[in-house]
């Protein structure tokens, strides 16, 4: 018997709940030895339990008859070969043991669900898609009528009919007709919005394409051939002939009235197989000045720029703004038609013949489509650190003004700058000189001393995260700018009887800037090509006396042109900068001895650098 996977799980069961009794009741790993031939499996299971002390409960339904030879086995394995085999079942109630028949739990009956129409209708543009395979034509006509708010029914003898069929993107009236044609019937649509489905007339099948009626050449107009199939689709076949002549061959198989402004002049060549009348008139008009449009079941001919035949309509975008779509359009299908926008709908408004608009509405409906809007996230990380080490002894004679400290004062950790005074020095002179030993005299009232031991290290981390949107094919912009000023001092002399010197004095901006430019570019299968254009610009020493020239700068850029997977993640960086400076002063000779230069000079040493890494994240959002 085959096992499937709901029976393995139900014997694994049976096998565990079989071990875990034997550890109280060891009946059950006795060992056995039987060989039966044609005993009742009620009598076999009952002598099994009476000689293993088992409580065992047997089903009085269970009549099969057992051949079986075993040997060295144990009683659970024998139970459990039984389940297998003869689809027992075991349940336990303490350590009773009652074995039946196993019966299989019912399927639960499934909910029925109501099969889901595939019917979508652009009122906008007219165009209808459907999707039918083996559906009800009850539900279709319903769903039809639903989405389109066209009334579709159906005659008595469609009841029951299953209908079948793929149509995308067809002018409503075309789809119904190639729906019917799909499905055996005919459509009729009325004038008051109701389109009427029935079954073909006796003797027509839509399955026997080869029915067909051949239209009469006319009499001067060799080289012409019509047909008319069942299905009203027409096929021409005419060679260097009056197209007047080929326009009145195929309304008159087809039976379609038509009205003339202008007689159509010129001959054409033609091949044109299973077309719609309109679908004829548009070839049999192409390149040409001819047009035509129908008004109720009428046709009306002529020149295109006859004020009868011009049509005037209103075509809305859905996804792209009107401005830019009307420089899109090929100037080819704009020949002879009035193309204007209609802002305040996002529409245009077309004006000409009505084959040169259906023309110009195709396209518009192939390049309105969606466009991806790609959301930038930007993590920028400017990583700055730095080490000054300042060391030496300076003494000055001041001048009594404000860079001459008036009391010794300064710091002594976490490193040593200090300024001491002349009298401070002069304290420690006297102290030395009592001593007795030298006699060193004193300094000047104007001297002072600084010493300076001082060491500073740092880091600066700047973190900015903006967050960048743009349309696909369009750049977003980044700019950060720091201004700073420096003072431009200009002196005019000038001369006539006497010698005149003008000083002007102007502050004059200098800018530094970080900018980041990326432009994005989305394919079919959203993989992102980003074009990416970094600049970083930043102020270095300022020149001049006293700190007021102008300010040094320094500029990092780089491009780059990447392609990467929607919502993948890139890091850009390399982009190092290191400054070392180093100073220092000192008495001649003696500021270059080890050990003495730090007492007779003073010495800056600066070094710092700088890392800017920049993480770049797009996402595509439709």
């Amino acid at each position: 018997m085959a096992v499937n996977a709901q029976d393995l799980e139900r014997f694994t069961v049976i096998e565990n709940k079989l071990k875990e009794l034997s550890k109280d009741n060891i009946g059950l790993n006795n060992k056995v030895e039987l060989s039966v031939n044609g005993v009742s499996i009620q009598e076999f299971i009952r002598g099994i339990g009476t000689a293993n002390n088992l409580n065992v409960s047997i089903d009085n339904g269970l009549n099969s008859k057992i051949v079986n030879n075993f040997t060295n086995v144990t009683v659970a394995d024998v139970l459990l070969f039984l389940c297998k085999k003869y689809d027992l079942d075991i349940s336990f109630v303490g350590n009773i043991m009652s074995i039946k028949q196993y019966e299989a739990p019912a399927k639960p009956s499934e909910k029925y669900q109501s099969k889901k129409i595939n019917v979508s209708y652009d009122k906008a543009a007219d165009l209808l898609t459907l999707d039918f395979n083996n559906d009800s034509l009850s539900l279709v006509a319903k769903e039809l009528t639903k989405v389109s708010q066209k009334n579709v029914v159906f005659a008595p003898d469609l009841t029951g009919k299953l209908v079948s069929g793929y149509i995308q993107q067809m002018p409503f009236n075309a789809a119904m007709e190639k729906f019917a044609f799909a499905n055996s019937f005919k459509v009729t649509p009325t004038d008051d919005n109701f389109y009427l489905l029935e079954k073909l007339d006796a003797g027509t099948d839509n399955n026997n394409t080869k029915g067909k009626s051949k239209g009469k050449v006319p009499a001067n107009s060799p080289g012409l051939n019509v047909e008319v199939g069942v299905d009203k689709l027409v096929t021409v076949e005419a060679n260097d002939v009056a197209i007047s002549d080929i326009l009145n061959a195929v309304s008159s198989e087809m039976k379609n009235n038509y009205f003339l402004f202008t007689v159509p002049k010129g001959n054409t060549s033609l091949n044109i197989k299973n077309a719609t009348y309109d679908q004829f008139l548009n070839r049999l008009f192409n390149n040409t000045d001819f047009t035509f449009k129908k008004d109720g079941e009428i046709y009306l001919i002529g020149d295109r720029n006859i004020e009868g035949l011009r049509l005037t309509k209103l075509f809305q975008l859905k996804y792209r703004t009107v401005d830019k779509v009307i420089d899109v359009i090929p100037s080819e299908l704009k020949k002879n038609v009035d193309v204007k926008a209609f802002n305040d709908q996002n529409s245009l408004i077309l004006s000409g013949s009505q084959p040169r608009i259906e023309e110009i509405e195709a396209f518009l409906r192939d390049i309105d489509r969606v466009v991806p809007v790609i959301s930038i996230e930007v993590i920028i990380m400017d990583i700055s650190n730095f080490h000054n080490v300042s060391t030496g002894i300076k003494a000055t004679l001041g001048d009594g003004g404000a860079n001459q400290p008036s009391k010794t004062s300064g710091q002594v950790f976490p490193g040593v700058n200090i300024a001491a005074t002349s009298t401070s020095i002069n304290n420690v002179i006297t102290g030395i000189n009592g001593l007795g030993i030298v006699n060193l005299g004193k300094v000047t009232p104007n001297f002072y001393v600084t010493l300076q031991l001082m060491e500073d290290n740092g880091d600066l981390k700047i973190n900015s995260t903006p967050l960048l949107a743009t349309l696909n094919g369009h750049e977003a912009k980044m700019n950060i700018s720091e201004t700073r000023y420096y003072l431009q001092q200009t002196t005019n002399v000038t001369s006539n009887n006497s010698t005149n010197v003008a000083n002007s004095q102007q502050y004059i901006p200098l800018n530094a800037e970080f900018s980041l430019t990326i432009h994005p570019i989305v394919s079919g299968d959203e993989q992102i090509t980003l074009d990416i254009n970094v600049k970083k610009q930043s102020f270095t020493t300022q020149y001049g006396i006293n700190g007021t020239g102008p300010f040094g700068t320094s500029t990092r850029d780089f491009q780059s042109l990447i392609r990467i997977k929607n919502q993948e993640m890139i890091m850009l960086g390399g982009l190092d900068e290191e400054n070392k400076s180093q100073t220092g002063s000192g008495v001649p000779i003696l500021s270059r001895i080890p050990v003495l230069k730090w007492f007779f000079g003073l010495r800056t040493k600066k070094v710092s650098k700088s890392k800017l890494t920049i993480f770049i994240k797009p996402t595509v959002i439709y």
